[in-house]
């Protein structure tokens, strides 16, 4: 068993990411498939990478991900920020490279709650004259 594990939680939207990084060789598992599999989609598949390209770490760690809610794109978001999280574990001194980029920060938009009277947030009913 290895002893060595970082941990880190990230959410986006309403879904949530449970990121343990394993010292390993790169491979990354997500519910327990694939990661090729579980996000066709190469542009998202290079926005979750982003952390461990800019910490030179792609080739270092294996990535274990439990994700959960929400559609691909949140659950994408919630997974790059459980990544930053568990390398902030590993060197605070990335930190900076990360910071700079923009990845520590939480995304808080969400959903905003339907109104009564309205047909989602803000949109109103159509408009009859007669």
């Amino acid at each position: 068993m290895n002893a060595v594990q970082y941990y880190g939680t990230g959410r986006r939207k309403t879904s949530v990411a449970r990121v343990r990084l394993i010292p390993g060789t790169g491979k990354i598992t997500v519910n327990n498939r694939d990661f090729e599999e579980y996000i066709p989609n190469p542009a998202t598949r290079l926005d979750i990478l982003q952390p461990l390209t800019l910490t030179e770490n792609t080739n270092n760690y294996d990535v274990v991900v439990n994700v959960d809610g929400g559609g691909i794109t949140g659950q994408a978001g919630a997974i790059r920020l459980g990544i930053t999280r568990a390398l902030l574990e590993v060197n605070p001194e990335y930190r900076t490279i990360l910071k700079k980029a923009g990845l520590i920060t939480r995304d808080p938009r969400v959903k905003e709650r339907k109104k009564y009277g309205l047909k989602k947030a803000r949109r109103a009913p159509q408009f009859s004259k007669r």
